[in-house]
Order: structure tokens, then sequence, then C-alpha cells
């Protein structure tokens, strides 16, 4: 068999029109892009010419006086495989003025590169590596605005634009029910992002707020601007935070009783865990998720008041630690949710997936230069992030927890006056 293919390459290889023919076809192979990119270009040439004859008639006519005139070529600039080529460019004046070709003006939107600028840099790539990462194309169109600087003046404005245009988009039509609020450090800063929550399980990130520390002022800014953007401060949800206190202070002030607080049970677990030493943590760590898996909220209260006397002795912060808030960890088993959603919306967690995009992108950053930066970079993350967002796992009961919240004030009250 070997033989026989070897006695077929010989015989094609004697033939001139078959050394031709592979010949050619392993330059196109070789350089397929290239000749794409050529012949593409005599395409665009030609419309043009096409359009500019259309508006003026043939070559060599002459027009009326005011009428559409050809005025010969100038190099232009099109965005092309995210970098800029120069192109010989057909001119059109009329009455004194430039007439664009619609074609022209098409191509000429830097839209594509804004957009290919962002993702090559949301996936990793610097703006040093920027021009590596981008196709190469004939040296006669002269690829342009590669550099770094180019790149990082294309970044900061792109992201500027997304970042405004983001954090004022109009929450009114928003059928919000669940918030979950958490801080993320990035560089010197600490950035309050909020998760929205729909009637259907639909996540959706609602906005940010920089700050030194995560205190109440910045807490009560973050709600101030949701409110001002549309969310309705006298509908009621369901908060879920991360145990902050400023962040518990800023919607006590905001919202009042009328809304339900439902503190992460992970948080609560890790902060516990850190006042015992190793050795106690495999024990505490157990009684702990044994208690929050309880049927009902009184189990899960009685079993963690009884972990927390029995701390009292040895480890009275960690038995503190335990006590503060707990009532606020057991809310959603309060509310009677079914256990899948249950177990959603008693942690951070789906919050904690969106800060994890966040420090993926903002990782690559070695400098931050101003807090306007860490806004821009940390949009950057959540616009990332909400590409792959999924409604809430356990959303097919959603309506129990709307309606949850639909009982009157006073009926709540009562239910938690006798529990």
């Amino acid at each position: 068999m070997k033989k026989n293919a070897k006695k077929i390459v010989r015989e094609v290889l004697r033939s001139d029109v078959s050394r031709r023919q592979l010949l050619l076809a392993e330059v196109i192979k070789t350089n397929l892009y290239m000749f794409v990119v050529r012949e593409g270009m005599k395409a665009l040439d030609v419309v043009l010419e096409q359009e500019r004859e259309g508006l003026c008639g043939p070559a060599g006519s002459h027009g009326l006086s005011g009428e559409a005139k050809r005025w010969g070529h100038t190099h232009g600039r099109l965005v092309m495989g995210g970098q800029t080529v120069s192109v010989r460019k057909p001119r059109v004046r009329q009455a004194g003025h430039e007439v664009q070709l619609p074609t022209w003006e098409q191509f000429a939107d830097t839209d594509p590169l804004d957009e290919r600028t962002l993702e090559q840099m949301t996936i990793g790539v610097s703006t040093r590596g920027y021009a590596r990462s981008v196709e190469g194309v004939p040296p006669e169109l002269e690829a342009g605005s590669t550099s770094k600087s180019a790149t990082s003046r294309r970044l900061v404005a792109s992201t500027k634009k997304r970042l405004d245009e983001w954090l004022k988009r109009d929450l009114s039509n928003e059928r919000i029910v669940a918030i979950m609020i958490d801080g993320i450090e990035v560089g010197d800063y600490v950035v309050l992002v909020a998760l929205g929550i729909t009637e259907t399980g639909e996540k959706q990130a609602l906005g940010l707020w920089k700050g030194a520390t995560e205190n109440a002022v910045v807490c009560q800014t973050l709600l101030d601007n949701l409110i001002e953007r549309g969310l309705d401060p006298r509908r009621r949800y369901l908060f879920v935070i991360d145990g902050s206190k400023a962040i518990r202070k800023a919607i006590r002030r905001t919202f009042g009783d009328r809304c339900k607080v439902q503190r992460c049970q992970e948080h609560k677990r890790r902060n516990v865990l850190g006042h015992l030493p190793k050795k106690l943590h495999a024990m505490a760590n157990k009684a702990m998720r044994d208690a929050y898996n309880s049927k009902t909220a009184d189990v899960a209260r009685r079993s963690l008041h009884q972990l927390a006397n029995g701390l009292d002795a040895e480890h009275p912060s960690a038995a503190a630690s335990l006590r503060e808030g707990l009532d606020e960890t057991l809310t959603v088993k309060e509310m009677g949710l079914p256990e899948g959603l249950q177990r959603t919306l008693a942690t951070t967690n789906p919050i904690e997936n969106l800060n994890g995009s966040i420090r993926r992108v903002s990782k690559r950053v070695k400098k931050w230069n101003d807090p306007d930066m860490v806004r821009r970079w940390v949009a950057l993350g959540i616009l990332e992030a909400q590409k792959g967002f999924r409604r809430l796992r356990g959303y097919r009961s959603m309506p129990i927890l709307v309606a949850a919240l639909q009982q009157p004030i006073e009926t709540v009250d009562e239910q938690e006056a006798a529990a």
C-alpha cells in the first residue's frame, strides 16, 4: 500500500500541470487571509466608485452648477480586524461641501474597533500586546490604531461610555423582589455591588458604588442611587447581605422595617470559625450546617443557641459572633420558602459569582491610577459576567417569595411576634 502511494506521488510530481496546481493550492492555503483581504479591498473600491458614479454620473461628465461633482481621491482610514487600515477614498463635493458615500460611512464606524478592544482586554490581552492579537494585513494597507497608547485611549473611552449607560439605566420597569449587596476590594478601594433578582428569577446587576471602606455612607449612597433610577422604596424586598452592619443600617434607614433581611449563612459560619481554634472547626462547622438544614426555623434557632451556650465558657467571642444577627440568618426559613429557593437565598453565593468575574477581569491591572479607573474595570467585569447570567436556582418557586413579600405588614408583624 505504501509503495502504491509513493508511486502516485511520483507520478503527480512528474506532471507540470499537477505540480503547478499543488503549488498554487499551497500558496492559497498559506496566504488565504491576505488573498481574501486584497480581493475584498478591490471589491470595496468598485462599490465606492459605483456610488460616486450614481451621484456624479460617469467619469468625464460635467454636471450642472450645484450638482454633485467628482473631486479626485484622498486617503482615509477604515476599521478592519481590530485595527484601522488606509484606503483610497473617492471624493464627492456639492455646493462647496464634502458628500460622504453611504458605504464609506458604514465602514468608517469605529464601534467594531471599540468592541474588539473591550473583548481583547476582557479576555486578558494587555494594551501592550494588543497589536500582536489582531490579524495581519497587507503592508500596502498601513495598519494603525494598535499601539499601547491608542488602545488605552479607546479602552478608557469605551468603558466610560458603557459605565455611564449602565449606571443611568432606568429600573422603574424591572420587577425586582430580592436584592443582594456585597463589597469587593479592588486596589485600595472597596466597591459595593448590588445584584437584583426579578419575579421570574432573572439576575440583573443593578449598580455599584466605590469608597475607601464599606461604611454606612457608601451603602446609603448606593441605595439612594438605585431609588433615583426607579427602584420603588415603597415596595417590600428581600435583602441578602454578608452581615455588614453598615449595609444593614442603610437598609433600615431607607426602607424601615418593611423589608426582610437575610444574613448570609456562609459568612456567619466563617466568622464564627474565625474565633475558634482549628481543632473545633469541624465540630462547629457541622453543628451550624445541621442547624441551617433543619426543617423549621424554631429547630434551627434552638440548635444555634445550644451551640452558642456550649462555646460561652472557653470561647465567648465565638459565642457572641454566633448570636449576633442570628435571627436574620434564618429569615428565608421563617418565610416558609421551598427548600431549593431557601438554600439559594440563604447565602450571597449568587453575587459571589459576580464578584469572581470582577476579580478575574481586574486582576491583570498592575496599577490603579484613580477611582474612576476602578469603577470602569469593575463595570467591565460586571458586563462580562452578565453574558453568562442564568436564572436563579429554584426560580420556579419565586411566586411563593413574591406572595410572602406582599403580605400586609401587620400580618407579618403578628407572625413574628407569635414566633
